[in-house]
């Protein structure tokens, strides 16, 4: 990313992290929240683009080590503001060189999508290490939620291209498919192991 690019998306998120509300707790996503079993009891965790930390503090409630990076240093300020001791915070867009400086054994990526850095993703998990992906769809039922440039908007089925080679434990894409109202719609998850 330029250093132009990068501040323009730096101030984008800054602005829509100071516009959230700071009193309530950020929660989880829905793909940690329903697979938490599958985590181990410990080791390091890489949340990626972690916002206002929701999956970071989640995971450090469980007792794992955690690694929380978001381009906006709004967002990073509201985590640190937990004093959570075992969640370490950058300030940084993510990129290769972030990646290659470490191994971890979990590695949480929701809503966001950066296409460029998935097989780093894969490189920077230990073996037997988890990936939980998240993320937005093009078959949305809803086209007010999310982001509207398909550019970040995964394709019917893309999670199980981009992380080819690791081993699927969960995947759902429900799409537009069958009753609107009901099941898990706009996004897509996925849960994989390197092995």
């Amino acid at each position: 990313m330029s250093d132009t690019a990068e501040q323009k998306a730096r101030g984008k998120w800054d602005n829509i992290y100071r516009s959230k509300d700071d009193a309530t707790k950020p929660l989880a996503c829905e793909v940690l929240i329903e697979y938490q079993h599958l985590l181990p009891s410990t080791g390091s965790v890489l949340d990626v683009a972690c916002g206002l930390g929701g999956n970071s503090l989640f995971l450090a409630e469980l007792g794992l080590e955690v690694t929380a990076i978001d381009i906006s240093a709004v967002a990073i300020d509201h985590i640190e503001a937990y004093q959570q001791s075992n969640i370490s915070t950058l300030c940084a867009s993510i990129d290769e060189s972030v990646l290659k400086e470490k191994h971890f054994d979990v590695i949480v990526v929701s809503r966001f999508l950066d296409r460029t850095i998935c097989s780093s993703l894969i490189n920077a998990l230990h073996n037997g290490g988890l990936l939980f992906y998240q993320t937005f769809t093009q078959e949305k039922v809803n086209p007010e939620v999310g982001p509207g440039n398909s550019e970040y908007l995964l394709a019917s089925n893309e999670l199980l291209f981009l992380f080819l080679g690791l081993k699927v434990l969960a995947f759902t894409d429900q799409g537009r498919v069958g009753t609107h109202a009901k099941g898990f719609r706009n996004q897509s998850w996925l849960v994989a192991q390197k092995e």
